[in-house]
């Protein structure tokens, strides 16, 4: 499967419903499926990411945050992470996606700027009230 295929198939079955307790999620396997590209299709992955990463369903957004997110950040910072900033400090949902992201790769040289960009989310959240 390539991915607009596997982005075509999570977009017929989002935003779904949460699978049963104990059941296997039909929804994070299909981001799963996505996430499979990162490393070849950033691009295509991150406007999947951006839109479903400021959805309302917060299991939704924690999929696309653990499947996706931080995996785009780990192999595509510098490409993205400009892009991150900007969605999360526009959309408190994404900031809060983010927020939800570890970090992976090399922390030494994006520590700060991950850092710096949680804290920044937390601020905004409290100060809507969202948090």
């Amino acid at each position: 499967m390539n991915v607009h295929e596997a982005i075509q198939a999570a977009e017929r079955i989002l935003p779904g419903t949460p699978a049963s307790s104990g059941n296997q999620d039909p929804r994070w396997q299909a981001i799963i499926a996505v996430g499979e590209h990162i490393e070849d299709s950033p691009e295509q992955v991150w406007q999947f990411t951006v839109r479903w990463g400021s959805h309302p369903d917060p299991d939704l957004r924690n999929a696309v945050a653990t499947c996706l997110l931080e995996h785009l950040l780990e192999y595509h910072f510098e490409l993205l992470f400009p892009r991150v900033e900007k969605a999360a400090m526009a959309e408190p949902l994404f900031a809060d996606t983010f927020l939800s992201c570890w970090q992976f790769g090399e922390p030494d040289k994006k520590s700060k700027r991950m850092r710096e960009l949680a804290e920044a989310c937390q601020k905004r959240l409290i100060d809507l009230g969202l948090e």
